[in-house]
């Protein structure tokens, strides 16, 4: 009888979540509002030199295969499609479908023969295996709420050497930002170290590139950061 009211709290507990990810821990930290993000737009972001600075960070060459996440509107989609050359692929990919379907009248009208477009899940990316360069989650990391399950099955979408970036702000997690250390940590926890984290002007926040390492862990064996009560020595003081 304990055994099956434990599990019945559990359900309780979880039933605000995903079902397919309630076997990973729940993020203790808040999560922004979709689409709610104030980014500047494409020409002052251009003024700034945003998207050449990320891609020179990242190394980007003609040829690779990188994923933007959360792609929206499109602003890294075809700057990375450009950078890649014909000879490279970028998927875009997002969670919102009325952002899907702007950006592929996008991609169709600005003839992006190396874009493919995917729908994605608040808990998925779902990038297929062994397939990406790089991966880049610009200014939209603090809008996932699985954050566990999300990373974990992000994992083997990359291929050997593969990077992923994050470029976000130094804010609270519901004001369209994320402390860093609470960034390292979420990624440590599934697995992935931290390979470099600079702050530029020219992101109006900072950039931060990881690369998995080990064996990718078991659902149950991942610590969640930050948990009530306590305080983790990656998260936030």
């Amino acid at each position: 009888m304990l055994l099956a009211g434990g599990c019945n709290l559990f359900k309780q507990e979880d039933k605000d979540r995903p079902e397919t990810a309630r076997e990973f821990p729940r993020a203790y930290r808040p999560v922004s509002n979709l689409g709610g993000n104030s980014v500047s737009s494409e020409q002052a972001r251009d003024d700034r030199r945003e998207a050449q600075t990320v891609m020179e960070l990242a190394n980007i060459k003609p040829g690779m295969t990188v994923a933007d996440i959360g792609a929206g509107e499109g602003y890294y989609t075809v700057r990375l499609a450009a950078k890649v050359g014909a000879r490279g692929r970028v998927l875009a990919q997002d969670i919102d479908e009325s952002a899907i379907k702007r950006l592929g009248i996008r991609v169709e009208r600005e003839r992006l023969d190396n874009v493919s477009i995917k729908l994605g899940a608040e808990d998925d990316p779902r990038l297929p295996e062994n397939s990406f360069d790089r991966v880049f989650l610009i200014h939209m990391y603090h809008e996932v709420s699985e954050p566990y399950a999300f990373l974990w099955r992000l994992r083997p979408s990359l291929r050997p050497g593969a990077q992923v970036i994050v470029v976000d702000r130094d804010r609270p997690a519901d004001q369209h930002g994320i402390a860093p250390k609470l960034l390292f940590c979420e990624f440590d926890h599934v697995g992935f170290r931290l390979v470099e984290f600079v702050r530029k002007p020219e992101l109006a926040g900072y950039y931060a590139q990881f690369e998995a390492v080990g064996d990718r862990p078991e659902p149950y064996d991942i610590e969640p950061c930050g948990q009530p009560g306590e305080k983790d020595e990656k998260s936030p003081s």
